[in-house]
């Protein structure tokens, strides 16, 4: 067999080795409460805290200014009910893009249904907010604004600094809430600086564990806990604290940022080496991802095929890859973010994701291109003589 060629990293990343070590010593040797005031309870409480430090000095931030989750889908729910909900005063307009993550989408439509008008922003074809539509939309009563800072389809990387001097410019009391899943560990992002009021981030994006996340809220902003009990993360989530995963989030956090310049240029090597082998190789392929846009991740639609079918004839070859987000590919839709681009049915049918880390080749790199050199020849025959029938 083939050795593996994971190529699916935006929708999840390999943990480091130092992220399991760690993992399995604090399960083992620190598994304290940290609400308890014995010495093992003090002890968790202390690694906790270590991780916090590790993240908060990564986003320069306050300590006390970060949250931990359950992942990023808690944090983005979190972020905008718990800030709705804290602050209906504020106002009852809200808006957001036509590219969120499901985790933001899904809340905005059900905020509609609680009495909430929402705006939603169009993009270009580069996946690019309308700063203008955006300007026209905010009012008085405009109380957030969610916008998603990597798309985690196309790459594509919003103007934020651009969106927050046109908010600012028309209403300073509108709060702002980024997702950035998929830009934490992979692009320097200061939310304070920048003047970003909370900031979504996942751990196992960055080849930590799965089922931790993180919330920056700047100490100014005022959120209501949508989970009730113990008071845990300075009773705005409740629930005894998930000390492994926390440890290994931070570690994890802590390798990712000692090497952020050099991941992001060995990324953007392999991005490179992929198109070039594209262009040398393959026929009838349409680059969808912006040139703007992240290194980490590249949107390809190929026409005359369908993307599943490729997607398990790589896999047969012990090659995975992404058919898009992996928190809607199991909902038989077109993709509504290549859609609100303006992609064409042809190109959205074959679209495939192919998003890096630093675990990848340029061997791997090739590998892939000379396995779609063979398979795509072959589907769109099939294809082809199934259309004939």
């Amino acid at each position: 067999m083939n050795s593996e060629i994971f190529l699916d990293n935006s929708s999840t990343t390999k943990p480091y080795d130092e992220v399991i070590d760690l993992m399995g010593y604090i399960s083992k040797e620190v598994y304290g409460n940290p609400s308890s005031l014995h010495r093992k309870g003090i002890e968790a409480e202390r690694e906790v805290k270590k991780s916090r430090q590790i993240i908060s000095d990564s986003l320069r931030v306050n300590l006390n200014e970060i949250y931990f989750t359950s992942g990023g889908t808690e944090s983005n729910n979190l972020a905008i009910m718990g800030y709705l909900y804290g602050n209906q005063r504020k106002g009852k307009h809200i808006i957001t893009t036509s590219v969120e993550h499901p985790s933001v989408m899904e809340v905005y439509e059900y905020l509609k249904s609680t009495g909430y008008t929402v705006d939603y922003l169009n993009v270009d074809s580069n996946g690019m907010v309308n700063l203008d539509e955006l300007k026209s939309k905010i009012t008085n009563e405009t109380a957030l604004i969610s916008i998603i800072l990597v798309n985690n389809e196309v790459g594509a990387i919003q103007p934020i600094n651009e969106i927050i001097k046109i908010k600012d410019s028309i209403n300073k009391n509108t709060v702002i809430h980024v997702d950035a899943v998929q830009a934490f560990g992979k692009i320097d992002i200061f939310p304070k600086s920048a003047g970003i009021d909370m900031m979504s981030m996942s751990s196992h994006k960055i080849h930590g564990p799965k089922g931790v996340g993180a919330l920056y809220v700047n100490k100014s902003i005022k959120l209501n806990s949508m989970i009730l009990g113990g008071g845990q993360e300075s009773l705005l989530r409740s629930g005894t604290e998930n000390v492994p995963g926390i440890c290994g989030f931070g570690k994890a956090a802590e390798i990712t940022f000692s090497k952020l310049k050099e991941n992001y240029k060995l990324v953007e090597a392999l991005k490179n080496t992929l198109v070039k082998e594209l262009n040398n190789n393959i026929e009838d392929y349409r680059i969808i991802s912006p040139d703007e846009s992240i290194p980490y991740i590249l949107n390809i639609a190929f026409g005359g095929i369908k993307s599943e079918v490729l997607l398990h004839h790589l896999e047969e070859k012990n090659i995975y890859i992404s058919t898009g987000s992996a928190c809607s590919s199991r909902k038989k839709i077109h993709s509504r973010v290549l859609k609100a681009m303006g992609i064409p049915p042809k190109y959205i049918d074959g679209a495939i994701r192919i998003s890096f880390s630093s675990y990848n080749t340029e061997e791997q790199i090739i590998t892939t291109v000379n396995s779609l050199k063979e398979i795509l020849p072959r589907i769109r025959k099939t294809s082809a003589q199934r259309s004939c029938k």
